[in-house]
């Protein structure tokens, strides 16, 4: 059989500003347990708590050694860890050690369980209601519901990949068909661009006919009505003819006047009774 490690055990003690502890609670060295706790009172008069531990009387360690709280895991509590130091007197069974507390994960996080927590248990709310909505959906078994959706697109695609083979079938069995339609309209199209430059030179060549001949023929009744050839040019150029209607054209405005003055006169011509001229003075000619 093994040997009792802790019998005969020796006993020291210890205090902290709270209890982290439960009786028999681990006490180790280098990770090697070699006691446990005995005893946790309360001290009224200091406000700590008072540990007392045991250790195998195998284990020899400093007076000047520290008594470490530490976690032994997030769900294996707290223990007691002997820090050794190198000095030479060794603590004998009732002494007092120094303590101290090393922060680990769980005493770090305990200041903001409570926030941890809060914003956990959101978290999980909202993710169970969003699998909620999600598991309603899959559920539903209307025409809303997302299983009708995901049929319809199916059949959509179905129509769709059905139709493109169709067009890939028409194109494969008239390549050559659609290959010598666009050959034809290139060509016709080339043959109209043709064409249209054409029609354009034999238009553009018409019409410089069309001026030239224009312009001849203004050249021509020039040189008439400046050489005095024709009636336009001897009425231009004959002062006499000029003068002669300038002179008829004012007996003739001298005329309109009288009878606008006088047209008792000329009624009288029926009865033949003759009425001298008289020229109009100059207040009736204004």
């Amino acid at each position: 059989m093994g040997e009792n490690l802790f019998d005969n055990s020796e006993t020291y003690y210890t205090e902290f500003d709270y209890n982290a502890l439960s009786p028999s609670s681990v006490v180790t060295i280098k990770g090697n347990r070699v006691g446990k706790v005995e005893d946790i009172k309360y001290d009224f008069e200091t406000g700590k708590t008072r540990v007392s531990f045991s250790v195998t009387p195998k284990l020899k360690f400093s007076k000047s050694s520290v008594i470490r709280l530490y976690e032994t895991g997030i769900m294996g509590g707290n223990a007691l860890a002997i820090v050794n130091t190198n000095d030479e007197e060794l603590a004998e069974p009732g002494d007092f050690i120094p303590s101290e507390v090393k922060p680990g994960l769980i005493t770090s996080l305990k200041g903001n369980f409570s926030d941890i927590s809060s914003d956990l248990d959101n978290t999980i709310r909202s993710a169970d209601t969003l699998m909620t909505n999600l598991n309603a959906l899959v559920v539903d078994e209307t025409e809303t519901g997302i299983k009708s959706t995901i049929a319809e697109l199916n059949a959509t695609l179905k129509s769709f990949k059905s139709l493109s083979y169709s067009v890939q079938g028409v194109i494969k069995e008239n390549d050559n068909k659609i290959a010598s339609i666009l050959n034809n309209f290139n060509v016709t199209s080339e043959n109209l661009s043709k064409l249209s430059d054409d029609l354009k030179d034999i238009e553009l060549a018409k019409t410089i006919a069309k001026f030239d001949e224009s312009l001849s023929s203004i050249n021509t009744l020039l040189t008439s009505v400046n050489s005095n050839e024709g009636t336009l040019g001897k009425l231009l150029n004959d002062d006499a003819l000029y003068n002669n209607l300038e002179a008829a054209s004012k007996e003739m405005e001298e005329l309109l006047l009288d009878i606008k003055l006088h047209p008792a006169r000329y009624r009288r011509i029926l009865s033949k009774k003759e009425i001298p001229y008289q020229p109009p003075t100059k207040d009736q000619k204004n």
